[in-house]
C-alpha cells in the first residue's frame, strides 16, 4: 500500500509517502513540503497548496491519502488555516476517488512512538529509524506527513478493508 500523508498548514503543508504493509519494513517514496507566503491573500494560499497537493498526487500516486485531523485549539486563527489547508487536501483526493483518512496527533503519536504525547523530536526520531533514514526529515511538517502515512499503513489499511468488508456484507443482506 502506497500511502501519502499531509500535515496540514497554510505556511508550510507537510506531504510525504511511504509504501508497506502492516508488519512488514516500510520504505520512503518522498518527502517535502508546499510552502506559502504569509503575506499573500488566503485564496492565493490555498490555490498554492491545492497545486502542491496536486503535483505531488500526480506524482506519488497514492493509494491512500491521510490527513491529520484537526483539533481545537486556543488559537483559532491557526485552527482556521489549518482546517483550511486540510479541506484542500481532502478535496484534491476525493476529486481522483482516492480513500482519505483522518487521524488524530494523538492517534499518530501512539502508532509512531506507543505514547499518544510524543513530541516532535521523539516523532522524527521514529521516523528516521523506522524509515530507515540517514538523517531525520526537514522540517517538522514533512516528518510529521510522514508519521501520518506510517500510521495509516499500520492502522488504517486494516480498518479500510474492514469497513468495505461489513459494507459488502450489508448489501448482500439487503438482496435476502
Amino acid at each position: 500500500m502506497r500511502v501519502m500523508g499531509v500535515d496540514p498548514g497554510l505556511t508550510r503543508c507537510g506531504l510525504g509517502a511511504v509504501e508497506g504493509r502492516p508488519g512488514a519494513p516500510l520504505s520512503l517514496v518522498a518527502v517535502g513540503v508546499v510552502r506559502t507566503a504569509a503575506d499573500d491573500e488566503l485564496g492565493t494560499r490555498l490555490v498554492g497548496i491545492e497545486a502542491g497537493i496536486e503535483r505531488w498526487l500526480d506524482d506519488v500516486r497514492p493509494d491512500a491519502v491521510a490527513v491529520e485531523r484537526v483539533f481545537s485549539q486556543h488559537n483559532v486563527r491557526t485552527v482556521m488555516g489549518t482546517a483550511q489547508a486540510a479541506g484542500i487536501a481532502v478535496l484534491c483526493a476525493a476529486r481522483r476517488g482516492l480513500p482519505v483518512a483522518l487521524h488524530t496527533p494523538s492517534e499518530v503519536k501512539a502508532a509512531i512512538t506507543g505514547s499518544g504525547t510524543a513530541d516532535k523530536k521523539q516523532i522524527g526520531a521514529m521516523v528516521t529509524r523506522l524509515l530507515r533514514l540517514s538523517e531525520m526529515p526537514r522540517p517538522a511538517d514533512a516528518a510529521d506527513a510522514l508519521a501520518l502515512a506510517i500510521c495509516h499503513v499500520w492502522r488504517g489499511g486494516a480498518q479500510h478493508r474492514l469497513a468495505a468488508a461489513v459494507a459488502r456484507a450489508g448489501r448482500k443482506d439487503t438482496r435476502l
